[in-house]
């Protein structure tokens, strides 16, 4: 009855609906939390419309470390209700909801001491597997003597490294993930739009029942009608309660969080590595053939679009992660770099960053408006049902109760079985098994979607980039299936070629506007445009890692 594909068109049926139709719930914000509440009020039979004023995962929720964990760091703040709730959604992902896109991933946590410290550590661990329950997707943790460090990790220095403990914890594209929330929601009848920036709200009293809207493509105003909004907006959230004349109780502080990205030969190990830092921990975390190093912590208050890395983010990464490395890694070795804001609930100002708990906030600061905050990606789905939960009062009858703990993402359905024809599908499209096997972790079972487009043209089995396993039937996908608009949406989102390779992502910008402008009626001046902006957000990001190379 409904459809998944989000293009041209299904966004021009969307405008249409949203100012004709009143809804049930109304969602501002395209992030993960955004699509998560809009698919969890959706499969309790209600109408709902989600808009957002970018791109889907625009913000934070495409900029993470793109790791699915409890948060071992939130142990030591005895936050352990947080990290028992974050361990059981990594379970549920892994093994039913989206293990298409959400892979086991195996960490070191390097000792260099020898009973102290693993006694210490290892009890961390012992408490961290025990919070997950019983139904346990990913093995337990174990100890490991230095002797075994040398053959898993060569990179690790052998003068310091006593040993370590091996754990496991989970990785997913965010933004990949964030999309196929998106139009799992669109498949059970939500309708959503990007482009569609909030102005103001409709009141009746003192309830809101509605909110003024644009549509950022034409400059046309829309009023959308609804008995309840729910706003994820992330780090915007001050600033939109403040545009909307509401008072909140709570603020969000923001936290600079930055990685960069290595080629898989600049560090040797089997294995992911996590380092204690005097602030907070650093990830080493494998990437299909890459490593993303990071995170950075710290207050930002910048431009909330745009947050770039500076030359001291990236120094500061290096830094920490040389401790432990040998051979160091150089600047000159990176080939991306990326940053992101986390939203922190704050209770007062002024409160260090690095403290402050990832625990989430729902707050109804008007009828008929819910906003929500806080929280980490790995949570998103308690948040967004949480969120749903208390907007539904307004809707004053009996209202289903969420069923996103039961329910796949799209894709999850016989991906385990497609992995295993995985050669003879190769065959039948005349493609490596290895582009098979890439299309299958970030499409599950709509990889069919990908390969009509091939069979319909074979020259779109093509790698875009020699070095990176993106085909070019993902990028006319990315406009087709994926709602992208832009090159920006498909370098920076759809595929993460911009991060993997910004110098190559650059360079295929033309390229990508090609495929895509066909699809999206653009004549050379809209193609012009949308790669000149995309060049712009990469140039900056070169700006920061060339002074590091240079200084």
């Amino acid at each position: 009855m409904f459809t998944s594909q989000l293009n041209p068109q299904q966004r021009a049926d969307a405008l249409s609906s949203l100012a004709t139709e009143e809804f049930d719930i109304l969602i501002i914000g395209g992030g993960v939390n955004g699509v998560g509440a809009a698919l969890d009020a959706v499969t309790r039979g209600l109408k709902v419309a989600l808009v957002e004023s970018q791109d889907f995962a625009a913000g934070t929720s495409s900029r993470s470390s793109k790791l699915i964990h409890g948060g071992l760091r939130y142990l030591e703040q005895y936050d352990f209700k947080l990290v028992r709730e974050a361990l059981r959604e990594r379970e549920l992902m892994v093994s039913t909801q989206c293990p298409h896109l959400v892979k086991p991933v195996s960490f070191l946590y390097p000792l260099t001491e020898k009973v102290k410290e693993r006694t210490y550590v290892g009890a961390g661990l012992a408490l961290y597997d025990a919070l997950r329950g019983m139904k346990r997707a990913l093995p337990s943790h174990k100890h490991l003597t230095g002797k075994t460090i040398a053959a898993i990790s060569p990179s690790l220095r052998q003068d310091i490294i006593t040993g370590a403990i091996r754990y496991f914890d989970a990785q997913v594209d965010d933004a990949r993930h964030t999309m196929m929330i998106a139009r799992t929601a669109a498949r059970h009848g939500a309708v959503m739009a990007t482009g569609v920036r909030v102005d103001d709200l409709i009141r009746n009293g003192k309830k809101v029942i509605g909110v003024v809207a644009t549509d950022t493509t034409t400059n046309k105003k829309i009023k959308i009608s609804a008995k309840s909004t729910i706003m994820c907006a992330g780090v915007w959230s001050d600033e939109l309660h403040a545009q909307f004349g509401l008072t909140p109780g709570y603020t969000v502080a923001m936290s600079k969080g930055v990685h960069i990205v290595l080629p898989g030969d600049a560090i040797k190990s089997k294995d992911g590595i996590i380092l204690k830092t005097p602030v907070s921990v650093l990830f080493l975390i494998p990437w299909a053939d890459q490593w993303i190093v990071g995170t950075t912590d710290t207050p930002y208050d910048g431009d909330r679009t745009k947050p770039l890395a500076t030359q001291e983010d990236v120094q500061y990464i290096l830094d920490q992660a040389n401790r432990v490395l040998d051979p160091q890694i150089k600047a000159e070795d990176i080939v991306g770099v990326f940053a992101g804001l986390r939203p922190l609930v704050a209770n007062k100002t002024g409160s260090a960053t690095t403290k402050l708990s990832r625990e989430h906030t729902v707050d109804r600061p008007a009828p008929g408006f819910v906003s929500l905050a806080g929280g980490k990606y790995t949570t998103y789905r308690v948040m967004a049902k949480d969120a749903v939960d208390l907007a539904v009062l307004d809707l004053r009858r009996l209202v289903s109760d969420s069923v996103t703990d039961k329910l796949p993402l799209i894709g999850a359905d016989g991906y385990f079985a497609l992995v295993q024809q995985s050669e003879k599908i190769a065959e039948k499209y005349s493609v490596p098994e290895a582009t098979i096997t890439h299309l299958l972790n970030r499409y599950g079972s709509l990889i069919e979607e990908i390969l009509g487009i091939i069979d319909a043209d074979g020259s779109m089995s093509e790698r875009l980039i020699p070095d990176l396993p993106y085909i070019k039937a993902e990028i006319l996908h990315a406009v087709t299936h994926e709602g992208a608009l832009s090159v920006e949406d498909v370098l920076l989102r759809r595929t993460r070629i911009s991060f993997e390779d910004f110098y190559s992502g650059s360079e295929v910008a033309a390229e990508v506007a090609d495929i895509i402008g066909a699809e999206l009626g653009w004549g050379t001046k809209e193609r012009s445009a949308s790669v000149k902006s995309f060049l712009a957000v990469i140039d900056k990001e070169e700006e920061a890692l060339l002074e590091l190379v240079n200084s």
